[in-house]
């Protein structure tokens, strides 16, 4: 985990705690509640009525100690999934940033795990039964288009998959900062360059190229596996241009003093 910073979405978030809208969050940041710590420190100060006082007092005790002790599934399970993205900076060092490829079909042929530094991959036929205990070991997912797509496959794939991270689906979050389409177009609206022979490769050339595994072209398996690096790999910069943006429209509103 980073650690709290002064610009940490996070900790200045209220929308987790039961009975708190988004119109009670802005006006505690109106009177200059910048953060949990800001918020305890003067109890008395903040005008909003009850029950909401004693209830946003109690949350960010709680939450604090929950950041303390690194629990994520606590402010998974209670914050908006579409708000997910707040807890990126706490929690990117523990991130799995991931995608599949598939046959096409319902069958999931390579899953790919990037963890910030080192690329992970599970094969079906080598590996793949080992998917669901090692990412047991990270705190947040980073998916593009994986609340719709890869993560319903991992469910089907395991039965009994058990996934209680934060998620940042980039699909939805990139579009709220105006970036629009599919990977690889907004992988070229932002300059990010592939290797040159994996350019122009998507979703249906990866179902052909494990075809063309299955009938013994061992080539096309390293293709594959190059391509959906690429794909995980890129999504770490994705992810932190994505929170940078929604964190300048977050903090945008300035306390009263």
């Amino acid at each position: 985990m980073t650690g709290y910073t002064h610009s940490a979405v996070l900790t200045r978030t209220y929308i987790h705690i039961p009975g708190i809208a988004e119109s009670i969050e802005r006006e505690l940041w109106l009177q200059g509640a910048e953060d949990w710590y800001t918020l305890l420190e003067t109890p008395t100060r903040w005008r909003i009525s009850e029950p909401y006082l004693s209830a946003v007092l109690q949350g960010a005790a709680t939450s604090i100690e929950a950041l303390e002790e690194e629990d994520h599934a606590y402010f998974a399970g209670r914050l908006p999934i579409k708000e997910h993205w707040r807890a990126y900076e706490e929690f990117r060092q523990n991130t799995a940033y991931l995608d599949i490829e598939t046959d096409g079909g319902s069958q999931i042929t390579v899953i790919g795990v990037y963890d910030g530094e080192e690329t992970y991959q599970f094969i079906l036929g080598e590996n793949l039964d080992e998917f669901p205990e090692f990412i047991q070991e990270f705190s947040m997912l980073v998916t593009f288009n994986g609340l719709h797509f890869d993560v319903p496959m991992l469910y089907r794939n395991f039965p009994g998959l058990a996934l209680d991270q934060l998620h940042m689906d980039l699909c939805p979050t990139l579009r709220r900062v105006g970036l629009r389409g599919g990977l690889k177009r907004i992988e070229q609206q932002l300059g990010l360059v592939r290797d040159p022979d994996l350019e122009g490769l998507s979703g249906r050339e990866a179902v052909l190229l494990w075809q063309a595994y299955r009938l013994g072209h061992d080539s096309a398996l390293e293709t594959l596996l190059r391509y959906n690096r690429e794909d995980i790999v890129n999504l770490k910069p994705l992810a932190g241009l994505a929170y940078k943006r929604l964190r300048e429209k977050t903090t945008a509103l300035r306390p009263v003093r």
